[in-house]
């Protein structure tokens, strides 16, 4: 994004860390979003 981005790099780490320390039973094989799942 040529350094434009509108996130800090907290937040943009936010979701990845969260998807990353799911319980071994939590959701997989989706898209996700800062809200949850996304629908496609």
């Amino acid at each position: 994004n040529g350094f434009r981005g509108v996130r800090t790099p907290q937040q943009g780490a936010a979701i990845a860390i969260r998807l990353a320390t799911l319980p071994g039973d939590g959701p997989t094989g989706g898209f996700f979003d800062d809200a949850g799942t996304v629908p496609w």
